[in-house]
C-alpha cells in the first residue's frame, strides 16, 4: 500500500494514445514525481509533464538498454497490448496467434523482468498489468487476444509469488471494452480510458493486487469458476 504517487517514478508502456495515454496523464494529475511515456516513436507522445521514451516491448534488447537508462522507476504499468481478430479455422491462426502473443504476454513478461531488479534496488515498487475481461472470456474471432490475456494472468500470478516477497505489489487490472482504437469497431456502450486509469491507480494505491473495473470483469471472473458443462453433441454452426 502507498499513501499516494507524490514518490512514484512511473514507467508506462503504450502510453502515446488511448488507455496509456490516459495512465501517464492521471499519474501526472495525482502528482507523480516522473512519469516516463513509452511508445515505439516516442514523439507521439505528447502528454503534458509526461517524459517520452523510446521501447518496442518485443525489442529485448531495447528493454534490457532502457531499464540501465531509467534506474530510478519505481513503478511500472504494463498497458501496450495489440488484439487481431483469429478463428482457429483461419490459415494464418498460428501466425496471429504468435504475433499477439509476442506483445501481449512475452512483452509484458520482458519488461517485467528487466525492471523487477530495478524496483527491488529502490526499495520495492509496482508492477501493474493491464489484462482484460477477456481473460476468463471466449468467444469468435477472439481466440489470440483472448488467450494472450489468460496467460498473462498466469503471468501476473506467478510474478506475484516471486516479487511480493521481495516488496514488490503486482497488480493485474481487469476491464471490459473501453473506447479506445482497439475497440473502435465495437458499436456497443465502452469505458472512458480516464475512468479505467483513474480506478486502477486508486485501488493500486490502495494495495489492490487484482483490480476487476467493471460488472463485465466481474461477472466474468464468477462465471471461470463455473463447472464446463457437458458436451451436448454435434451442432451445425451458421
Amino acid at each position: 500500500m502507498i499513501d499516494g504517487y507524490e514518490d512514484m517514478t512511473v514507467l508506462v508502456t503504450g502510453a502515446n494514445r488511448g488507455l496509456g495515454a490516459a495512465f501517464a496523464d492521471a499519474l501526472v494529475g495525482l502528482g507523480a514525481k516522473k512519469v516516463y511515456g513509452a511508445a515505439r516513436d516516442p514523439e507521439t507522445v505528447r502528454a503534458p509533464g509526461v517524459t517520452p521514451v523510446r521501447l518496442d516491448v518485443t525489442d529485448r534488447r531495447r528493454i534490457a538498454d532502457l531499464a540501465q537508462e531509467l534506474s530510478d522507476v519505481t513503478m511500472v504499468i504494463n498497458n501496450a497490448g495489440i488484439h487481431q481478430r483469429a478463428s482457429v479455422f483461419d490459415d494464418t491462426v498460428v501466425d496471429v496467434v504468435e504475433s499477439v502473443m509476442r506483445t501481449n504476454l512475452v512483452g509484458t513478461l520482458a519488461v517485467s523482468a528487466a525492471f523487477a531488479p530495478r524496483l527491488i534496488e529502490n526499495g520495492g515498487g509496482i508492477i501493474a498489468n493491464m489484462l482484460s475481461a477477456g481473460s476468463w472470456l471466449a468467444g469468435p474471432g477472439n481466440l489470440a487476444y483472448a488467450v494472450s490475456k489468460a496467460a498473462a494472468l498466469s503471468l501476473t500470478n506467478n510474478l506475484r509469488a516471486e516479487l511480493s516477497p521481495r516488496g514488490v505489489q503486482v497488480t493485474a487490472i481487469h476491464a471490459g471494452f473501453i473506447d479506445t482504437d482497439m475497440m473502435a469497431s465495437f458499436p456497443g456502450p465502452k469505458l472512458s480510458p480516464r475512468e479505467v486509469a483513474e480506478a486502477a491507480l486508486s485501488a493500486i494505491a490502495a494495495g489492490a493486487q487484482e483490480v476487476l473495473i467493471d460488472e463485465m470483469s466481474r461477472r466474468a471472473k464468477a462465471a471461470s469458476a463455473q463447472p464446463v458443462p457437458a458436451f451436448a453433441g454435434l451442432t451445425t454452426a451458421g
